[in-house]
């Protein structure tokens, strides 16, 4: 009994400093999607995003690099980007780039794990996005994009206007601010229940999993030199594993340190952080943006060039002789969250500007009400309700 509540303090602490790590990006990228719902243009858009070609790719990987590293606010960001005219090949280069290209995510990636998954990490992303436009070039059918966007305009609860006004008169003016505002609440009212429910499950994960079970799960992982077959499905299963554990493209990297130091190979590691856009929180806000085939369809697309890509890296590392040691990973459980450094004084900034825009939401527009009474949302309700009398009973076994 008092291991159990050992490791249930311990899980309670990790999902809480987990998410404390991430605040900051969610609030960087919820922003970045506000300004760009409220002050960006349909005909501007287009001019910079609207085609596949070369420079509508590279435009809009360049957007996610200096974008927010937070997988639900890349996809909120994605969405108004896509709606105001963007292609979809251009529309989730900026996704991908945004959550495996921007500098955060190397920083956190060279803390828990090693300098080759970060080179990993942003070699990989450009991968990425190079086979999603291929992929994507040769199998969307065109009216299923017609349809997303349609599906995705709607969701939004905003109808094409034919009179747009001017950003720069907009982007000075209180009325514009408050749209902003109003936007920014939104995006977090869409997702709070999968962000408490996620980073609760890989707080317990980190904390009750044994190495037994991720050695049984990834073959192979308890050897030193795993076999072609065995890698391969490392690879494969790391996506799999991460569709049910994990949030974020933040969040996950503590945890792919727990695989590394459970002897997982570098292609299922890289096939794992990658994985943090074919979760099952995201695809259900895919669904919801876009409707449910198209984000079964950009599902398939990820998984198809991660899994490539994690294998391309992998073998190309060991040809060159690169492939990290597992000894060097750190165990997530045991790293300090809470201290005064970077992520403070940013949660501090954004916690206040939240609250800010929050009061301000209230005040001037009464609230804005996003109810779902659908029987989905009424279960991940209750599910995230559970979620925070787990994590407060965590922290108050720990004062026990």
């Amino acid at each position: 009994m008092d291991n159990f509540l050992k490791l249930y303090h311990e899980a309670a602490v990790t999902s809480i400093g987990l998410f404390w790590m991430a605040l900051w990006a969610f609030g960087l990228g919820y922003l970045i999607s506000s300004l760009i719902q409220v002050f960006v243009t349909q005909e501007r858009m287009k001019k910079g995003m609207g085609e596949a070609g070369a420079k509508s790719v590279a435009l809009g990987t360049f957007f996610g690099f200096i974008s927010s590293s937070c997988s639900f606010a890349a996809l909120a960001t994605t969405r108004s980007l896509f709606t105001k005219g963007a292609g979809l090949i251009p529309a989730l280069a900026f996704l991908l780039a945004s959550t495996n290209l921007v500098i955060e995510l190397g920083i956190i990636i060279a803390v828990f794990l090693s300098w080759q998954f970060v080179v990993g990490e942003y070699l990989g992303g450009v991968f990425l996005i190079l086979l999603m436009w291929m992929v994507v070039k040769l199998t969307l059918p065109e009216k299923l994009e017609d349809h997303a966007r349609d599906h995705a305009k709607k969701a939004m609860g905003e109808e094409q206007e034919e009179d747009i006004p001017d950003w720069k008169r907009l982007i000075r003016s209180k009325e514009g601010w408050r749209k902003v505002s109003n936007r920014y609440i939104m995006e977090w009212d869409m997702v709070w229940k999968d962000v408490t429910i996620g980073f609760t499950v890989a707080g317990i994960i980190a904390a009750f999993v044994p190495k037994s079970f991720f050695q049984a799960l990834f073959v192979g992982s308890d050897q030193s030199d795993p076999a072609m077959w065995e890698i391969l499905i490392q690879t494969l299963i790391g996506p799999v594993a991460a569709f049910f554990t994990f949030i974020g493209s933040m969040g996950n990297i503590p945890l792919a340190a727990v695989l590394f130091s459970n002897g997982v190979s570098f292609a299922g590691i890289i096939a794992f952080i990658f994985s943090d856009l074919v979760v099952f929180p995201v695809l259900r806000i895919q669904a919801q943006y876009y409707g449910w085939t198209m984000a079964l369809y950009i599902l398939g697309v990820f998984l198809a060039v991660l899994v490539a890509t994690a294998l391309l890296l992998h073998y190309g590392f060991s040809v060159l002789g690169l492939l990290p040691d597992p000894s060097m990973a750190k165990s997530v459980t045991e790293r300090e969250f809470f201290k005064v450094d970077y992520t403070l004084f940013l949660n501090v900034a954004f916690l206040a500007m939240s609250a800010g825009f929050l009061w301000w939401n209230k005040t001037q527009n009464g609230g804005h009400d996003m109810e779902d009474t659908s029987l989905g949302e009424k279960v991940l309700y209750w599910l995230a309700i559970a979620a925070f009398i787990w994590l407060i009973g965590g922290l108050l076994v720990g004062l026990m």
